[in-house]
């Protein structure tokens, strides 16, 4: 029982974070992390470790875009998982990389580095390395929305379009309301009609 309500915390606290794949057509360099509408949900239990938080991405035009507040980032704002955030919202996206994997690597069961890892892997455009992050916070929580929706990201900059509405499609099955599964779709379909990738 513990252990079900750990996965469901931890896939609620996932939604906060992972919404933030980008999603607005009128940034003009789309990130996967601006930092601006991070927002984070504690979790514990044996399964996994640390919190899942909202990296941030470029938010649906109505959503708040408050700034980040310290307490957000964690106990210790230099520990690797904090390190990690902040340079991502800086688009630091290496040394973003270089402190995700240390944590991946000292707390294994950390959805979150996974995920902001693979964020990093695909701002780095090394899709192959992304792809193995995703696969291992899905190994951690399941294919929820919010991973569904930044791996349909990840494909859009990749340029495989038919993939990324695949896995945004899926997304939106499992959260019809999620704005920010919605804004990718239309950026998709934005980035289809004009015949421009993103970057």
């Amino acid at each position: 029982m513990r252990i079900g309500v750990t996965r469901l915390v931890v896939t609620a606290a996932c939604f906060w974070w992972l919404t933030g794949c980008e999603s607005s057509l009128k940034t003009t360099q789309l990130s996967e992390s601006t930092g601006s509408d991070s927002q984070e949900i504690a979790s514990s239990g044996p399964e996994t470790t640390g919190t899942v938080t909202a990296i941030g991405s470029v938010p649906p035009e109505n959503a708040d875009a408050s700034p980040i507040k310290s307490e957000l980032l964690g106990g210790d704002p230099n520990d690797n998982l904090s390190l990690g955030k902040r340079h991502y919202r800086e688009q630091n996206y290496g040394l973003a990389e270089k402190y995700f994997r240390h944590t991946v690597e000292a707390q294994p069961r950390t959805a979150e580095a996974w995920v902001g890892l693979a964020a990093s892997y695909d701002r780095l455009r090394r899709f192959d390395l992304a792809d193995r992050a995703y696969e291992q916070a899905i190994a951690i929580l399941g294919p929820t929305p919010e991973i569904l929706n930044n791996q349909g990201y990840s494909y859009m900059l990749r340029g495989d379009y038919k993939m990324a509405r695949k896995k945004l499609t899926a997304a939106q099955s499992k959260d019809p309301d999620s704005q920010y599964i919605q804004s990718n779709l239309a950026l998709l379909d934005e980035v289809v009609r004009k015949g421009k990738g993103i970057r």
